[in-house]
Parts: C-alpha cells; sequence; structure tokens
C-alpha cells in the first residue's frame, strides 16, 4: 500500500472541504504529476488544480492555506523533482496566462504565461528585452523566482542577462493572504535568487518595460541563442531534464567539477549524468525520482572526495520523499 492510500482523516476531510470551493472543471484527483514536469518523473498529487486565471490561483492558494493543506504551485515543471511517491496535498498548475504589451512597451503577464510566448510575441511586435530568454522552459512566475538569465549577446556572450533588468512590478500574493504590488527593492533580486526563495509569497502578475528594437535584428538574436543553447543543452523532446542541477560555484562552476570527476554519461537506473553537460541529469526512459537522489548523492560524493567542493542542489525536491524507497 503506498502513502497515497494512507492519507491521514483530517487531509481526507481539508482536500474534501477545499476541491468543494474550486471549479470543479479544473480539478483533478490522485492525477500523476510526471507529465506536467519537464523531468517527466513524479507520482499522484492528491489534488491537482488548473489555476487559469491570476484571480484563480490566488483563490486556490488562499484557500489551501486556510484549511491547512499542504500545496505547492508549479509552473511548467522545470526545475524540480517529484518524489514517486507523489505529493500529499494540492498541486496547483498555473496557467493563467493573459498578457498584453501596450503601446509605450509596457508588457502586463499573468504569472503562468509562457516566456517562450511572451518572448516571440514581443519580437513580432519590435519589442526588445525578453529575446534573451528564448529556449529556457519558464512561466513568468517562474522566471521571477529564480531571476531568470542568459550569458547574451553573441558572440562573445560575455555578460549574464538578468530578467530583473527589465523588471517593473508585479502583484503577489503575500504569506497573510494580502494581495499588494512590489517593486524590484521588495523582491531583492540575486544570481538564482528572490525574496521568493525565503518566503511563500506568490507571483500572480507582473509588468515589464521593454524597448524598440528592429525586428530583424531580434530575430537574429533569436537565433543565435537557440542555436547557443541547443549545442550544449540536451533537447527536453529527447532526454527530459530539469535543468542545471547543482547550484553554481563562483569561479569553478559545478558542471566543470562534475566533469573533472568523469562523470559524463554515468547512470543509475534511467536516470544519467548528460554527455552533453555534467550539472544536467536527464530522464533515458523510465527513470524514478529515486534514481535522480542517488545519482546525485553519487556526484556529490565524487566531487567532495575526489575535489573537495560541497555540491548544493539547486533544483526543489517537490513531495514525499521521506518514504522514498531506494534506487
Amino acid at each position: 500500500m503506498t502513502d497515497h492510500a494512507i492519507i491521514s482523516a483530517d487531509l481526507t476531510n481539508a482536500l474534501d472541504a477545499l476541491a468543494l470551493g474550486l471549479d470543479p472543471a479544473h480539478v483533478h484527483r490522485a492525477e500523476p504529476l510526471a507529465p506536467y514536469t519537464t523531468f517527466r518523473i513524479g507520482g499522484p498529487a492528491d489534488l491537482l488544480y488548473n489555476a487559469t486565471s491570476a484571480d484563480a490561483l490566488a483563490t486556490a492558494i488562499s484557500q489551501a492555506r486556510t484549511l491547512g493543506v499542504p500545496w505547492f504551485v508549479m509552473g511548467l515543471g522545470a526545475n524540480i523533482l517529484v518524489a514517486d511517491q507523489g505529493f500529499r496535498g494540492i498541486v496547483i498548475r498555473n496557467v493563467a496566462n493573459a498578457h498584453a504589451i501596450e503601446p509605450d512597451g509596457r508588457l502586463h503577464a499573468e504569472s503562468g504565461a509562457i516566456m517562450r510566448d511572451l518572448v516571440l510575441e514581443s519580437v513580432r511586435q519590435g519589442w526588445s528585452g525578453l529575446e534573451h530568454y528564448v529556449g529556457i522552459p519558464s512561466t513568468v512566475g517562474g522566471a521571477l523566482w529564480q531571476n531568470l538569465h542568459f550569458l547574451s549577446p553573441a558572440p562573445d556572450r560575455t555578460r549574464t542577462m538578468f530578467i530583473s533588468e527589465v523588471f517593473e512590478s508585479c502583484e503577489i500574493l503575500a504569506e497573510d493572504n494580502t494581495r499588494r504590488v512590489v517593486d524590484a527593492d521588495y523582491i531583492n533580486f540575486g544570481y538564482d535568487d528572490t525574496v521568493f526563495h525565503h518566503t511563500q509569497d506568490i507571483v500572480l502578475r507582473a509588468t515589464f518595460k521593454l524597448e524598440r528594437a528592429d525586428t530583424a535584428a531580434l530575430h537574429r538574436i533569436l537565433q543565435e541563442n537557440l542555436a547557443w543553447r541547443g549545442a550544449r543543452h540536451p533537447w527536453l523532446e529527447i532526454h527530459p531534464s530539469a535543468g542545471s542541477i547543482f547550484k553554481k560555484i563562483a569561479d569553478v562552476g559545478a558542471g566543470r567539477l562534475v566533469d573533472q570527476c568523469g562523470l559524463k554519461g554515468f547512470r543509475v537506473g534511467d536516470a544519467a549524468i548528460s554527455n552533453m553537460h555534467a550539472n544536467i541529469m536527464v530522464n533515458l526512459g523510465a527513470a524514478t525520482a529515486a534514481d535522480v537522489r542517488a545519482l546525485i548523492t553519487h556526484a556529490q560524493r565524487a566531487v567532495a572526495d575526489r575535489l573537495g567542493h560541497v555540491l548544493e542542489p539547486e533544483i526543489t525536491f517537490v513531495g514525499d520523499f521521506d518514504h522514498e524507497p531506494a534506487a
């Protein structure tokens, strides 16, 4: 019997009450999460709710908090590893994607809007600021959560571009369930870090300030960035992954350390360290979360023993890993 089958009576009652307050057309019970993640790994959520607007997102989170139901907001499912046992509570899938560009270049978008869609729309209209992030799987909420970044422009790629550079403001649902608009000072952008890593605040909508640019030049940047990324990162359609596994180590690089240990191609079950990028682990077809956890541990031990560096995971572990079977 799995943990999913032995949910406590209190949680069951709270989940039932929560489901009653949400649009039944968008509520799913015991829904496997693997298809909703870029890793294609993960067991079932007790409830999966598709929040189709910022208001629906705020309502679901507020009600889950009030009822004491554990919750997790998922965008495109990148940068996460979901446990094989799944998630006890509600996973709120943020598909709120309304967006519009004003004549002055301000782009307003709900937090579930997909960055790829915003990149293509802004380039089509001749607005610059988001083209650097083409090819990175992320929603607006995810982009702000991690301060999305990419080496650009070509050919030198000596500077890292950050989403914070075009950010103006966002509406959040705060920990106390109040809604308010905040600016960059509140978000405290860093490298792969923002206030959202340290609080339970959730982005509902965001505004970015774009600048006019030549459309042909923007399309050139798209092509260069896609080619550069495609030559260095495994393709998600063929080898699902969560993106970078370990946090950046200044002046060294986590992937370089893993590579120095000769671990490219090393695998546990169907989880393998990519031959293209040593800081990315891929699903070769039937990888489990337990496989990935074992592979992470192996890489950490190898780097610590041979090179004396400590690798810290960058991905978020979602769900019940306490009862995860060994790989």
